[in-house]
């Protein structure tokens, strides 16, 4: 059997450089500056919502209920894993990331994930057309920042 098909080290680059990217559209709750590197249809899942369809629903469901509330959010560039299609068209990130929750009385609490994000090359332009992002068992569901 062949192995993954791993992106070379250009590719690879490229998507380190879009995760730190929109990691910091997550830190900074800019939804407009996020909002360009998804496909308008994405389908995605997440802590509050199974499937969401749409790029509106999902930051209305998901973004809207984590990003204010929660910090320091960030990939682990290092453990990334970038797969690309012989075709160059379609990729996928499989990569664990990191954030501050906060309990109801301030407090804080580590609050780890993983995520998985499909893209399609469409028009020369990566988008993410699939996002799952979840976080790890026995991590608090809510945060209240």
């Amino acid at each position: 059997m062949s192995s993954l098909p791993e992106a070379d080290a250009a590719t690879r680059d490229y998507f380190v450089r879009w995760l730190e990217r929109f990691s910091g559209y997550v830190r900074d709750v800019d939804y407009a500056a996020a909002r360009p590197l998804f496909h308008p249809d994405v389908l995605a899942f997440g802590t509050h919502r199974d499937v969401i369809p749409g790029l509106a629903a999902w930051q209305a469901t998901q973004w809207d209920n984590v990003w204010p509330k929660t910090s320091d959010f960030r990939f682990d560039a290092g453990a990334a894993r970038v797969l690309v299609s012989a075709d160059n068209t379609m990729a996928t990130v499989v990569v664990p990331w990191t954030s501050t929750g906060y309990n109801k009385d301030g407090t804080t609490f580590d609050r780890p994930g993983r995520a998985t994000m499909v893209f399609s090359k469409l028009d020369g332009a990566w988008l993410c057309t699939h996002s799952h992002m979840s976080l790890n068992r026995g991590v608090p569901q809510q945060s209240y920042a």
